[in-house]
């Protein structure tokens, strides 16, 4: 019964490749694996960030590999691993054979810990299995932040796969002004930031200014500069931003991310459509 549930799930992506297929897997996968940590203590600690949670609890439309999380208040001390024995525990009802592999360092801020499962694609029937090969092994990487910037919003969410469980996440402008901490700061061009970007602009969302300005200061090129994060601030340094971009590898780092149908809305992507955007931005 509970591969059935999986198997109903994945038919009901309709997928069109078999690197859409793989991305459903995975997100199913992180699917039960938020529910589990529903039904843990862990987001008494915690809050849901980041592309993953955009996608499975705002409805972005793109897939994502990683789940991030920040605590509500730093503590060096929080462990990974018994929240994720919990979660193998509720994966492994459903027809997972998971082995945790737990990378996570003391001396270093973000835990980390990866979520690995080979036995899926042997009891599920894929659609493109026999054209492309076997299924890879499914892979979810968690990071919790453990000295995360102040004055985060929270809300609380719910999810319904494959049960129901509360979900403490970011809010909309703690997200965003996340998001724009990484597109400020980021070393290398990440497409995938600027998709998200394209998603904030259109859903008229505000920035927490706050949360952005303990981030910045925390870490970047503004590092511990007392600077005033406003909107004028943030306008002229994303224009400074966009006018760098090169949107040829822009579009390629995004384009395995979202679906086949979608894929042609990526040519569109310029200078010219992300300063429009940019414009968009209310304070």
């Amino acid at each position: 019964m509970s591969i059935k549930l999986i198997q109903d799930r994945l038919d009901s992506y309709n997928c069109a490749s078999s690197i859409e297929e793989e991305h459903a897997v995975r997100e199913i996968t992180q699917e039960v694996a938020l529910a589990a940590l529903g039904r843990t203590d862990f987001f008494k600690h915690a809050a849901f960030q980041g592309g993953t949670c955009l996608r499975i609890l705002y409805g972005l439309n793109r897939f994502s590999e990683d789940m991030d999380f920040i605590l509500k208040e730093t503590n060096r001390e929080f462990a990974l691993q018994p929240h994720l024995q919990a979660v193998s525990g509720e994966l492994k009802a459903y027809g997972y054979d998971v082995e945790i592999a737990d990378r996570s360092r003391t001396d270093i801020a973000v835990r980390k810990a990866f979520l690995k499962d080979d036995s899926l694609g042997k009891v599920l029937q894929l659609q493109y299995a026999d054209k492309s090969g076997p299924l890879k092994k499914v892979r979810v990487k968690f990071e919790v932040d453990t000295n995360p910037p102040s004055y985060t919003g929270v809300e609380i969410k719910h999810v319904d796969f494959p049960f129901v469980s509360s979900v403490t996440v970011q809010d909309k402008p703690s997200l965003f002004a996340g998001k724009l901490h990484a597109l400020l700061c980021r070393e290398y061009v990440k497409g995938r930031d600027w998709y998200d970007f394209l998603w904030y602009t259109s859903q008229d969302i505000g920035i927490n200014y706050k949360f952005l300005s303990s981030a910045l200061k925390q870490q970047g090129p503004w590092q511990n500069e007392h600077i005033q994060v406003d909107l004028k601030w943030c306008l002229k340094h994303l224009e400074n931003k966009v006018s760098s971009v090169d949107w040829a590898a822009a579009r390629e780092d995004v384009r395995r991310f979202v679906k086949v149908t979608e894929q042609p809305s990526l040519e569109v992507w310029s200078r010219e459509l992300f300063l429009s955007q940019v414009r968009k931005i209310r304070g």
